[in-house]
């Protein structure tokens, strides 16, 4: 069994292979009770998010996460993937600078995954 950072990290992992842009992971265990961490990132194109989403739910799946729900799958705005302790936020850029999640949890500490991004 897998910790939500473990999770997280596949995340972000995933999206990054499918070259996903601005990604952001935050630690909202202090401040929710929803998830251990969000993660908001974006996508060019519709067809560009359902890859990013399909990378992310294969590659959880393989290392044996479930996927509990995906929200907004046939959506070109936004697409919420929830791993149980970590939720997966896939936007276009005009949406997520609209909902603005990340100053929605501005309380909440950013995760550092430049470790996990290839350069």
């Amino acid at each position: 069994m897998l910790n939500s950072q473990e999770i997280l990290e596949i995340a972000v992992r995933a999206a990054d292979s499918k070259r996903a842009e601005d990604i952001i992971a935050l630690d909202v265990r202090e401040v929710s009770l929803l998830a251990d961490y969000f993660v908001v990132l974006q996508g060019t194109s519709k067809r560009q998010m359902d890859a990013i989403l399909e990378a992310i739910a294969e590659q959880e799946e393989d290392a044996g996460v479930e996927v509990k729900r995906v929200e907004g799958k046939n959506s070109d705005k936004w697409v919420l993937i929830d791993l149980g302790d970590v939720v997966v936020n896939i936007f276009n850029p005009e949406e997520r600078a609209y909902y603005n999640l990340e100053k929605l949890w501005a309380n909440a500490k950013t995760v550092n995954v430049g470790a996990w991004l290839e350069a």
